[in-house]
């Protein structure tokens, strides 16, 4: 029986590229597979694009009200959907992708992060997380180079922030990231207190 498979990790670990790769080994041996990003993953429009340099179009892009069921119901022969960036796909969609992997035979692998730049676990996350038949880290180095990279630090401009919507994506508004470590994470975020007290304030009362 066919699985599903969230392979997650901190940015910047090669999510996309191993995605591309996994797609790549499936078509090498004649496999036929569907490729989904999720629409509101504007970076690189229908590709899905590495940091490395490398990219591939992708068949199709999933809005928010979409079921993955519908869309390849009438595909034969499927071997595997591959989705990148599945943090931002919802929770009914994580739901459809396990009944494909369980009901129709069909390998689902998911690649995404984990938690958001504030710590906290997107909805597409927490869904593969909890109901995913294989959970595997990709693993990075954080900026300090000396331990794992866990967490998404945003910065705005060049400066790192910790407030602000959920989803902004790499390389819109001045907005980039950076993979740190826990150590790391924390110590940019007492910086970033003490120079919004208001923040620390508010933080107190919580």
């Amino acid at each position: 029986m066919a699985k599903l498979y969230y392979r997650y990790s901190a940015m910047n670990a090669g999510k996309s590229t191993l995605a591309m790769q996994v797609a790549h080994n499936y078509e090498e041996k004649g496999g036929k597979i569907v490729v989904f990003k999720p629409l509101i993953d504007t970076k690189g429009n229908k590709t899905i694009v590495s940091r490395i340099g490398i990219s591939r179009t992708v068949d199709h892009l999933l809005s928010k009200e979409e079921s993955p069921i519908k869309i390849i119901k009438n595909i034969a022969d499927l071997d595997a959907i591959i989705v990148d960036e599945a943090q931002f796909l919802e929770p009914f969609q994580i739901d459809e992708l396990y009944y494909i992997a369980k009901k129709m035979n069909i390998s689902v692998l998911c690649f995404g992060l984990r938690c958001d730049f504030q710590m906290q676990v997107f909805p597409g996350s927490a869904r593969l997380l909890a109901i995913a038949d294989s959970i595997e880290e990709i693993k990075t180095l954080c900026e300090c180079k000396k331990r794992k990279a866990t967490q998404n630090l945003r910065l705005v401009n060049g400066l790192p922030t910790f407030e602000g919507n959920q989803v902004a994506i790499d390389g819109e508004e001045n907005v980039t990231y950076i993979s740190v470590c826990g150590e790391c994470y924390i110590k940019y975020y007492e910086e970033w207190l003490k120079k919004h007290p208001q923040k620390m304030l508010a933080r107190r009362k919580r």
